[in-house]
C-alpha cells in the first residue's frame, strides 16, 4: 500500500483534481454537483454549484475552468462507500461547460456535435493551441448502453467534432510530453488505446480489427476497470483503476510498469503538482477523500496550467 497523506475527508465522489498555484486543489464533487477548491490544511468551499455531473476539469488558455458534465447519476451508498448507479432521474444529456473562476459564471459551450447530442462527456485535456480533446463516456441504463467516442473543440465555443467512434467507455484522457500522441483509457475492459496527432483534431488512424483507430497499448485481465490517467514527464501513463483500487503505470511503448495499491476500490483520478511535480493528488472517490503521495519522478506539466 502506498505512504499516503489524506488532505480532505467528507467529498461527494471527487474527481479531476487540479493543482493550482496557490497549493490548492480544484476538483469536482459529482455526486453534489459542485466545483470545488481544497486548501492544503483540509477546508473546502464551493467554487460552483453546476447541477447535472460535473465530472472531468482542466484549466484553459484563458484561465478559465473547463467542465465535462456528464448529465447526472443516481447513486447508492453501500459498505460505507457511495457510487453511481446509472443515470439521474433528471438526465437529458452531456455538456460542455466553461467556469470564470473570478465572477463564478457558469456556460454552456457545447452539449452537441453537428445534431448528435452529447451524452455523458467524462474527462478533458488541453493541447497547447486553445482546444482539447475529450471522452463521452455515455450512459448505462438497465438493459442498454451508449457506445462513446472522442471529440475535439475549441475554448470559444466556435468549433466541435467528432475525432473517433464507436468506444466502449471512453474514460480518462491525456497527451504525451511531445503533444504528438493522445491517449484514452477505456473502462469496462481495462485497455489504454492511442492514437497519432497529425495535426489538431485530427488523428492518425490504425486499421481494421481497430474498432475506432486506436491502436492497443495494454489490456488488463481479471475484474479491472480504467478510470482517468495522468501522464508523468517521462511520457508512462498512469491510470485510475477500478475494483482492484490502484494507479496502474503504463509505458509509452506500451505495458504495465507497474501497480500501486490505494485504501479505496474507486481511485479514479490522479493528478501532479509541487514545485517540482513530484506531489501526487488522488481523489479516492468511495470514501470521499482527496490524498496525496510522493512520485518517484515528475509530472507532466499541462498546457495552460505553468
Amino acid at each position: 500500500m502506498a505512504n499516503i497523506r489524506i488532505i480532505a475527508t467528507g467529498l461527494r465522489f471527487p474527481e479531476a483534481p487540479v493543482a493550482m498555484k496557490d497549493g490548492s486543489i480544484v476538483l469536482t464533487e459529482i455526486e453534489r454537483q459542485t466545483v470545488t477548491r481544497v486548501k492544503m490544511d483540509g477546508t473546502t468551499e464551493v467554487i460552483a454549484h453546476t447541477g447535472g455531473g460535473p465530472n472531468g476539469l482542466a484549466v484553459g488558455p484563458d484561465g478559465a475552468f473547463y467542465i465535462c458534465n456528464n448529465g447526472g447519476f443516481s447513486w447508492r451508498s453501500e459498505w460505507n462507500m457511495l457510487r453511481p448507479a446509472g443515470p439521474s432521474t433528471d438526465y437529458t444529456g452531456g455538456r460542455i461547460e466553461r467556469l470564470d473562476p473570478k465572477t463564478g459564471k457558469l456556460t454552456t459551450l457545447y452539449d452537441r456535435c453537428g445534431s448528435h447530442k452529447l451524452l455523458g462527456p467524462n474527462d478533458l485535456v488541453f493541447d497547447g493551441l486553445g482546444g482539447f480533446y475529450f471522452t463521452d463516456l455515455g450512459k448505462a441504463r438497465a438493459r442498454d448502453r451508449d457506445w462513446g467516442g472522442l471529440y475535439y473543440a475549441l475554448a470559444d465555443g466556435s468549433m466541435i467534432k467528432e475525432v473517433a467512434h464507436p468506444i466502449l467507455t471512453p474514460n480518462g484522457i491525456g497527451l504525451s510530453p511531445d503533444g504528438k500522441t493522445l491517449y484514452a483509457a477505456e473502462t469496462e475492459t481495462a485497455r489504454l488505446w492511442a492514437w497519432d496527432v497529425v495535426e489538431p483534431g485530427v488523428l492518425g488512424k490504425a486499421p481494421f480489427p481497430s474498432p475506432h483507430g486506436g491502436r492497443l497499448m495494454v489490456g488488463l485481465g481479471g475484474f479491472q476497470r480504467f478510470d482517468s490517467l495522468a501522464v508523468d514527464g517521462w511520457g508512462n501513463v498512469c491510470v485510475a483503476t477500478l475494483v482492484n483500487g490502484s494507479i496502474s503505470v503504463i509505458a509509452p511503448e506500451g505495458g504495465l510498469v507497474r501497480q500501486i495499491a490505494m485504501p479505496d476500490m474507486f481511485c479514479t483520478n490522479i493528478c501532479f503538482g509541487g514545485p517540482d511535480l513530484k506531489t501526487a493528488y488522488l481523489t479516492l472517490s468511495g470514501y470521499g477523500k482527496l490524498v496525496a503521495m510522493d512520485w518517484p519522478n515528475p509530472g507532466l506539466r499541462l498546457a495552460h496550467e505553468a
